[in-house]
């Protein structure tokens, strides 16, 4: 099964079992929105109290808002999003159909890296043990020529967007022959610039309505708010805010489920520090966003870090955290230093001051930023897509969702062996009991290994099974998802068995002690 058929079913999957839907459905559907279902929304809630646990109660100089989606149009021209965020757009003149530019070459790129790692693949196999990697690398003629046309267009793109020089970045698609992924063809408009803000407008007549944004990112909300929570908190530098809320981007946007939508979820956290102390906060939030992620137990080789070399107009070190989807590496989540660009712009269009008295050094100054973002929807798709699979068991096949026990939407299933003899309203009992601290389900239609499929489908790491010794003894046999190991278990015992394999006091000790 190659990468874009299991994807294939993973999209449908979470449309069967109650994760993702399509927007609108019975109207067509809207592109690019996507809602999220019963469980959908357990899975997506638990990945934000991960995060917002890990970031503000792990750390005791981080603090959380929760700042409104529409703000003075000023915010906007004053972080450059009014004059600045633009995606450089190509449209092909036979399918209709309109792309970003430099994402047709960053897929052109990405091919070319692909080309390579089937070369190594298959020399690999060619020489089995005795194999050298890096020297295939630096002296395989193919290797080599691949590799030079790759870096050269990479190298193109970057001082194109950079300059702004539209006419290159054409010319650019031109030379490397990319073709519309539709129509086949390479008849291209020419390259333009597009602001991806969606305007609405705010007042309560049409004539003396004004004209705001919804807005594009959750970090000017904490930019404008830095002074009201450094001094209601008695904030001292170095010290972040963390925020998880909606945005909004008018995008162009590919076919890859909900990696990039319109209307989406973003978990922020801005971490402000003394001028000069930047690169060393910045190489802090790099280790410890990575340890978030690793800790989840996806594999190390799952990510890497991407450091960008065209940098946005508020940033001087920046790099992306990429996950292996299974349609390649891709972005989850950002980290940058932004310097003091925000601050100063919003005391320079607010006439306000937004400096911070620091005590130890007896100076004011606007504070440098670290900033970590990433998209919780994304993060959602992660985390189906290392946990999907298909399984091929002795006399039997299953699908299975391994998610992470403390993210997963369900905890546990009570499921009584039969529907009488007083086994129901056992399982009742135990579910009115664990209701209070952990999400619980209840089934009792089919034979057991029906809901045992049915339950390893939607990742609920345990099965709780009621059977005739229950009456007699109180003891209930607990089926692990990923082991499908069974264990007879007092009823008594149950809670502290369902926090240890489901609590998130694992995870956070991985994240603080490694």
């Amino acid at each position: 099964m190659t990468q874009e058929e299991l994807f294939k079913k993973l999209v449908a999957h979470c449309k069967e079992y109650g994760f993702i839907f399509p927007s609108s459905e019975i109207y067509d559907g809207l592109s690019a929105v996507y809602d999220y279902g019963q469980l959908g929304v357990e899975l997506k809630n638990n990945i934000k109290r991960y995060w917002w646990e890990a970031m503000v109660r792990l750390n005791d100089n981080i603090v959380g808002i929760d700042a409104a989606i529409f703000m003075h149009p000023r915010v906007w021209e004053a972080s450059g999003h009014v004059g600045a965020f633009n995606d450089p757009l190509i449209d092909n003149k036979d399918s209709k159909k309109r792309y970003r530019a430099d994402v047709l070459i960053e897929d052109w790129i990405a091919k070319q890296d692909e080309k390579i790692e089937k070369e190594v693949a298959k020399a690999r196999k060619r020489f089995g043990d005795s194999f050298d990697e890096p020297l295939f690398r630096q002296t395989n003629g193919r290797i080599k020529e691949i590799q030079t046309k790759r870096d050269s267009a990479n190298a193109r793109m970057v001082e194109a967007l950079t300059a702004g020089d539209l006419a290159a970045v054409k010319s650019l698609i031109e030379d490397l022959e990319i073709v519309c992924p539709v129509s086949g063809t390479k008849n291209w408009t020419d390259v333009r610039q597009f602001n991806l803000m969606f305007e609405t407008k705010i007042g309560s007549v049409s004539d003396g309505a004004g004209t705001i944004y919804l807005r594009p990112e959750t970090a000017q909300g904490i930019f404008v708010n830095f002074l009201n929570v450094q001094k209601s908190g008695r904030m001292k530098i170095p010290f972040g805010i963390a925020q998880i809320g909606k945005a909004f981007r008018n995008e162009i946007v590919a076919r890859q489920f909900i990696f990039r939508m319109r209307e989406f979820e973003q978990m922020e956290m801005q971490f402000f520090v003394r001028p000069g102390e930047e690169m060393k906060w910045f190489d802090h939030w790099k280790s410890y966003r990575m340890r978030w992620h690793r800790a989840l137990g996806f594999g190390e080789g799952m990510y890497r870090f991407h450091d960008h070399e065209k940098l946005a107009h508020y940033a001087n070190a920046a790099t992306d955290i990429e996950f292996d989807f299974p349609f390649g590496f891709k972005e989850v989540e950002g980290i940058h230093s932004r310097t003091d660009f925000d601050l100063s712009n919003h005391a320079k269009f607010s006439g306000r001051k937004i400096q911070y008295f620091d005590p130890e050094t007896g100076e004011s100054y606007t504070p440098y930023v670290i900033e970590t973002s990433i998209g919780v929807d994304r993060m959602v798709l992660q985390v189906l897509s290392a946990a999907y699979l298909e399984e091929q068991l002795d006399n039997d096949s299953r699908v299975v969702l391994r998610i992470p026990a403390p993210l997963a939407p369900v905890k546990a299933a009570v499921l009584p062996l039969v529907k009488k003899d007083g086994l129901p309203e056992m399982a009742q009992e135990i579910i009115d009991d664990l209701k209070f601290d952990f999400n619980v389900s209840y089934d009792e239609k089919d034979s057991i290994g029906k809901r045992y499929r049915r339950n390893d489908a939607i990742g609920t790491p345990l099965c709780i099974t009621v059977d005739h010794q229950s009456l007699e003894d109180r003891t209930v046999t607990i089926r692990h998802r990923d082991t499908m190991e069974q264990q007879r278990v007092a009823i008594n015992e149950l809670h502290a068995i369902i926090k240890k394999e489901t609590g998130m006091r694992r995870l956070f000790r991985e994240i603080v002690n490694n």
